[in-house]
């Protein structure tokens, strides 16, 4: 079992959720000897430097050929080995996502895809290497849990729950280094359950990945301003936490999703899903990146380009609560 101390947080939190997903992986391993390893020569990026030292007989680079990664992922799936299959995010899903289809939700197999560095994370990488459509693609896929960590102590609770995982799944790791943790402290994480990180009454905020920490900082302007907000983190997004969701949409006025994602196809579309599914009358609004191409640049500056920081997630909340009137 991972130890969530101070200076674990801390660590983590330093080096991002990539990394942090490395080493406790590497800090699990002889505690699961069915587990193996495979990587499109990014052992270093997801922080596995280590582990391939450490446990070389569960650990195996097929190179940038993830199409061929996730096939021998499956193959090893099959043998009674429980995998995880590591590329930066648009590669391993967007890249091979039939295999991902075929292989892996159809044969329904003990396999996680670890998407790192999704979202806007590769900054002046650019449009190639952002991971903007991972959620939706995910989600599409039967048997497939899609798992999306707040933060770097919310990752290594996922790795640990994911280890014990029954049937595909995807682990999507989003945030730089330095990113501020959420979470502190040790909590109940279970997969497909999401956590109240903050109680209010008259906006529900369902967050996931590194928009929990944004919410959190635009919640202190929200306040200010008399507009108390609950904050839901949507750490597993399929399946999604139904249970919180009837919670929130029966006791606030507005509902908000936000997510570091395209808004077609992801976290929002799922809450919206849900709302038509059972008729909620509740204003729902989905803060996300346009149906567009972006631009390169720093995180910070992506972020507040696309108005995903906190100063604008406060100023999209005030106007849509202010029409509620």
């Amino acid at each position: 079992m991972i130890d969530i101390s101070a200076e674990n947080v801390a660590l983590w939190s330093r080096i991002s959720s990539r990394k942090t997903f490395g080493l406790v992986l590497d800090e699990l391993a002889c505690e699961h000897p069915d587990l193996m390893v495979l990587v499109a020569d990014v052992a270093d990026s997801a922080g596995l430097g280590d582990f391939e030292k450490n446990h070389p007989d569960q650990f195996l680079n097929v190179g940038i050929a993830e199409q061929n990664m996730t096939a021998i992922a499956a193959g090893l799936a099959k043998s009674g080995y429980q995998v995880f299959a590591v590329s930066f995010a648009p590669f391993a899903s967007m890249r091979c996502f039939e295999v991902l289809r075929t292989y892996l939700g159809y044969m329904n197999l003990n396999v996680t895809v670890v998407g790192i560095a999704s979202g806007l994370s590769m900054g002046t990488a650019g449009n190639t290497h952002y991971g903007l459509e991972d959620l939706a693609l995910a989600r599409t896929i039967p048997n497939m849990t899609v798992v999306s960590p707040a933060d770097c102590t919310e990752t290594a609770k996922a790795v640990e729950a994911l280890l014990e995982h029954k049937g595909p799944a995807y682990l999507r790791l989003t945030g730089v280094n330095g990113n501020q943790p959420v979470y502190k402290e040790n909590y109940d994480f279970r997969l497909g359950r999401a956590t109240k990180v903050r109680e209010g009454t008259d906006v529900a905020i369902v967050a996931t990945g590194t928009m929990v920490y944004e919410s959190l900082r635009a919640t202190r302007k929200l306040q200010k301003d008399g507009i108390s907000c609950t904050i839901i983190d949507m750490s597993t997004v399929k399946p999604l936490d139904e249970e919180i969701l009837e919670e929130v949409f029966d006791s606030h006025r507005l509902v908000v999703t936000i997510e570091e994602h395209t808004v077609i196809g992801g976290l929002g579309s799922a809450v919206a899903e849900y709302k038509a599914r059972y008729n909620k009358d509740t204003r729902l609004e989905m803060m996300g990146l346009p149906d567009s191409f972006g631009k390169a640049g720093t995180y910070a500056w992506l972020l507040d380009y696309h108005k995903l920081s906190a100063r604008h997630i406060a100023d999209r909340i005030t106007d849509a609560y202010k029409k509620l009137d």
